[in-house]
Formats: C-alpha cells, sequence, structure tokens
C-alpha cells in the first residue's frame, strides 16, 4: 500500500516537472500593448504642453506682480504645482513603461512566440 501510494506521487509531480507549457496565442496581446502605449505617449505630450503652458503664465505672473505678495504667492504655487503634475506624469510614463515590459515578458510577443 505504501509502495503504490509513493509511486503515484512520484509519477504525479514528474506529470507537474516534465510538462509542457501551453501558450496563447499573443497576437491580440501586442496589438493592445501598442494601442495603449500610442495613448500614453499622446495623453504624456499634452501633459507636457499643459506644463509647459503653466510654467509661462506663473512665469508671467512672477514677473508681473510687482511685488503684490498674494500675486508672487499665486504665481510660485502655480510654477510648483505645475512642476509637481510634471513630475506625476513623468513617473506615471516610466510606470506604464515597465508595466509594459513585465506584460510583455509575462504574456510574450509576437516576434518571440512559437509558430503554431
Amino acid at each position: 500500500m505504501k509502495k503504490t501510494t509513493f509511486v503515484n506521487i512520484v509519477t504525479f509531480f514528474a506529470f507537474l516537472v516534465l510538462a509542457t507549457p501551453a501558450f496563447a496565442d499573443t497576437a491580440g496581446v501586442s496589438q493592445i500593448q501598442t494601442f495603449i502605449q500610442g495613448v500614453i505617449q499622446v495623453l504624456v505630450t499634452l501633459a507636457g504642453l499643459v506644463s509647459v503652458i503653466f510654467f509661462v503664465w506663473g512665469g508671467f505672473g512672477y514677473i508681473t506682480s510687482s511685488g503684490n505678495p498674494e500675486a508672487l504667492d499665486k504665481s510660485k504655487k502655480t510654477i510648483m504645482y505645475s512642476a509637481i503634475g510634471l513630475v506625476v506624469v513623468l513617473g506615471a510614463f516610466i510606470l506604464s513603461n515597465i508595466v509594459s515590459q513585465l506584460a510583455g515578458t509575462a504574456f510574450g510577443s509576437t516576434t518571440s512566440a512559437v509558430a503554431h
């Protein structure tokens, strides 16, 4: 009885170790990945342009504040929030690239997939 149980356990684990993995068709995954990367690049570009506009707006307000403490503080906050927003957008862009690379590695890509 014990010998049969041992053989069954060894056989079960041998099948687990020696089994060949089955990969899904990744053509759709790479198309979706390319689309999402394109959308993210457009959004990052737009966010960069908006950030530059707010930098200019804040700089213009800083120059034309004429010593008015309220206008000066408002312009400083505009510049600071624009910089923070740009850092957040660039961080999200970098994070999305990392996730994209990890997803490409996990799901495979069409160039590295085994031909059927």
